[in-house]
């Protein structure tokens, strides 16, 4: 059986729970597995790569494109 396949029945299955606690215990394990999963699939930044984030980053601080960490905080309060 594919993954495409195992997810449609794992849906399907899912559909018919009716068990608010089986459904929470099925949440708790996909917020604690996935991000582990999107990891996996991260690559690595190349040296060139990164040496233009910092050259985009410095030239956006010249020129006053930043937010301070008080602004930030300001919008999320």
């Amino acid at each position: 059986m594919n993954i495409e396949t195992r997810k449609i029945e794992f849906i399907r299955e899912f559909l018919k729970v009716q068990s608010e606690e089986l459904i929470g215990k099925l949440e708790q394990v996909l917020k604690m597995e996935y991000p582990a999963e999107k990891k996996k699939d991260a690559k690595p930044m190349t040296v060139e790569e990164l040496s233009s984030r910092i050259e985009k980053s410095e030239d956006d601080f010249k020129k006053n494109r930043f937010k301070t960490s008080d602004e930030i905080m300001k919008k999320y309060k």
